[in-house]
């Protein structure tokens, strides 16, 4: 059996859909009507630019908790405990990914430290233990759109999943919520009409609740009422507003303007997320369902450039895996959908398996539309306009590339089309839900590439892959901080191939990998350069390393600094002295680097006990409660743990240490067998791990009960 043959491009458009939802309502969130319509008269388009829009939790919970049927079984026999695991697994703790409102005030603040304290879902999230008023805030249906995303034409299957996941937080209408949103996104792929899309979410939840009643009380206002949506809202306000429920963000009132804006929205996306943007309250979060629903329902051709080119396909996460924090909108449908494959038990269509898999090149440009947030960049850019689009003129495979069009070249000068590896606080302009960032590309791995030049350029171009080293260009080096591959002429009309393979590097931090093109110099006025690029690939295992001494403090607000390259789960991390410096008042405080697929690696770190008896570093990372770590235990001793949720004590050996003086650890990880020596020696530690081992991960570091640790640097050597 196989999937309809748009599922993925739906899927895609459905993403695209709450994205743009999440940027056009963040920045009225929490407004009244009336202040927005004060403020801005009509909303007919985003309210706000921004160099590039901040993380949020309406798109962190859904990709994230998505996770769970990777990390243990995308069948219905995945539970709420299992769901709630992933919480602790990829938020942080108690920054970034959620509002933080504290106990009793914030849902998902209160349902994390219930997990974190042994309180397991669904408990975690029930009016049992937090009330109804904390159990029914909006968080319910806020993370919910992968699940009826993952569910085509399934509504019941969708609603299954999404009650387990919004169970882990909420209760009562909490869980309706989500699951009536996850069921109207599964049915939005075979219905198009908006009523009937309705009554399929209606008819996963019960006919008697409070959600149920405020939905038909819309429909039925609009059956009488179908031309004038501000009357619909007055009603809504009116009898189901703020005033009639507890606390500050009840699901209730902002279920009425969603219904309210499907209807009044006719179908329309654009249309309907603009009378949601306008009814104000909880806006990123309601016009991001609303666009969802109509993503799916009405595929790509409806959402207009206007909306897609703004967001150029990224999208900012803040998990505590900070490569996965910086990802294009092609991956995350491709990810989705890739789940939804398994769930459903149906095939991919065929022309798009391979990507769905994971197969092919990262950056493929096969989504219509896409971008996968590609920038372009020149040494005259204040005298260059550039356009890059996806096109179907040219593909190196498939049917798509990417088209860079540069006016006003000239020659010898070069024109840059580049994907960035990494970002600083620089590259945005809020602050929303503390992102945080880990290199998507590190020395020693290799950057692939296809470029083609037309024959109306009229003259001859050269092209080669670059990477730009951001440290360097701190440092102020006279290279700025670029690492070439071969320069190659482009042969008119045919692909060339271009690769770079990134040498060994120390100190350096990637924040950019692209193709630089170098027109032929010509006579008279400067002309256009068109070149196509296509089947864009990361490949290789890194072999870097890092000194500390020469990483930075990354200010985003006095309240949220990050050290360079490092995402944190808890803990106080800084630079001290040109060390990484890590402490924490009771249990551990970790950070990370690196990326989830890492496998056989040598890592090497100098660490400096400061306080405490206990100081680590960790390897196979996977998550705030998936990892190995090994490092400095009281009694003089060395010892390997490995944390399923608390770490567990696997092998130790004597080891004498004293508090300020470096010890040097060496990890050699392969497969499920690990050996650790300590300064320099031969392996004090072999352990081979035949209990559901970690096979792949990040690197970090970390230490427990109060302890303060310091770390020099480390090495990472590819096996």
């Amino acid at each position: 059996m196989a999937l309809q043959h748009d599922y993925v491009e739906r899927v895609y458009a459905g993403w695209l859909g709450k994205i743009i939802g999440v940027r056009l309502g963040g920045y009225i969130e929490g407004w009244s009507y009336e202040r927005i319509e004060r403020t801005f008269g009509e909303v007919k388009g985003y309210l706000q630019e921004y160099k590039n829009f901040a993380a949020d939790d309406d798109t962190n919970g859904p990709l994230f908790f998505l996770r769970a049927l990777d990390d243990y079984t995308h069948t219905r026999e995945i539970t709420a405990e299992q769901m709630g695991m992933t919480w602790l697994n990829y938020a942080p703790d108690g920054h970034g990914f959620y509002w933080w409102g504290g106990y009793g005030k914030s849902t998902e603040h209160t349902a994390y430290l219930n997990l974190k304290n042994g309180i397991m879902a669904p408990r975690s999230g029930s009016i049992a233990q937090n009330g109804h008023a904390v159990a029914e805030q909006i968080g319910g249906q806020i993370f919910i759109d992968v699940w009826g995303l993952i569910a085509p034409g399934q509504p019941k299957l969708a609603a299954e999943y999404a009650q387990k996941i919004a169970s882990v937080s909420h209760d009562g209408n909490g869980i309706y919520g989500g699951m009536f949103i996850a069921a109207c996104i599964a049915e939005a792929f075979v219905e198009q009409d908006i009523r009937r899309i309705i009554e399929s979410g209606l008819a996963v939840i019960p006919a008697d609740c409070e959600y149920t009643r405020v939905t038909r009380a819309v429909m039925d206002f609009h059956k009488g009422h179908p031309d004038n949506w501000r009357d619909a809202f007055k009603y809504v306000k009116a009898n189901f507003g703020y005033d009639k429920y507890p606390r500050h963000c009840h699901i209730i009132p902002n279920t009425a303007v969603i219904i309210l804006s499907l209807l009044y929205g006719e179908g329309d996306f654009s249309r309907s997320i603009n009378i949601c943007a306008m009814c104000g309250w909880d806006t990123d979060c309601n016009v991001a369902n609303v666009g969802t629903v109509l993503g799916v329902r009405n595929g790509l051709d409806d959402i207009a450039p206007v909306w897609r080119e703004p967001i150029n396909d990224f999208l900012c996460c803040s998990s505590v895996i900070g490569s996965l924090n910086n990802l294009d909108v092609p991956w995350c449908a491709s990810y989705i959908a890739r789940i939804g494959s398994r769930v459903s038990g149906a095939r991919i269509p065929e022309r798009w398996q391979a990507i769905v898999e994971g197969k092919g090149p990262r950056f493929h440009f096969e989504y219509p539309g896409s971008t996968h947030a590609f920038r372009w960049d020149s040494d005259e850019r204040s005298h260059v306009k550039a356009e890059l689009v996806n096109t179907e003129e040219a593909a190196a495979t498939g049917s798509r590339s990417l088209k860079a069009t540069f006016d006003k070249v000239q020659g010898g000068y070069a024109y840059r089309v580049y994907h960035q590896t990494y970002y600083r606080p620089g590259d945005f302009d809020d602050n929303r839900y503390d992102p945080c960032f880990s290199p998507i590309l590190y020395p020693g791995q290799a950057v692939e590439a296809k470029v083609m030049a037309p024959k109306s350029n009229g003259f001859p171009v050269k092209a080669r892959l670059y990477v730009k080293d951001g440290n360097a260009v701190a440092a102020g080096t006279g290279d700025g901080g670029y690492l070439y591959g071969e320069t190659v002429e482009i042969k008119v009309g045919e692909w060339t191939s271009l690769q770079l393979v990134i040498p060994p590097l120390s100190g350096a931090c990637l924040e950019q990998a692209g193709v630089e093109f170098i027109p032929a110099p010509t006579r008279g006025s400067s002309p256009t350069l068109i070149c196509y690029i296509d089947d864009v690939h990361f490949s290789g295992k890194p072999n870097y390393r890092v000194d500390f001494a020469k990483e930075r403090l990354e200010k985003w607000t006095g309240l949220h600094i990050e050290v360079s390259q490092m995402t944190f789960l808890r803990g106080i991390w800084t630079l001290e002295n040109g060390e990484l410096s890590g402490s924490y008042h009771g249990e551990s405080a970790e950070c990370y680097t690196g990326d989830l697929t890492w496998d056989d690696y040598i890592f090497e770190a100098e660490l400096i006990p400061k306080l405490g008896e206990h100081h680590r570093i960790n390897f196979r990372v996977q998550g705030g409660i998936r990892s190995y770590a090994v490092g400095l235990a009281p009694g003089g001793k060395l010892a390997l743990y490995k944390n399923e949720n608390g770490y567990r004590l696997l092998q130790t050996t004597e080891l004498i240490w004293q508090p300020e003086q470096p010890v040097a650890i060496t990890v050699r990880a392969v497969g499920d067998c690990f050996q650790v020596s300590a300064n320099g020696g031969n392996a004090v530690l072999d352990y081979t791990d035949g209990d559901q081992p970690y096979l792949s991960g990040m690197i970090g570091f970390s230490n427990a009960e109060g302890s303060h640790t310091h770390y020099t640097g480390f090495n990472l050597r590819r096996i």
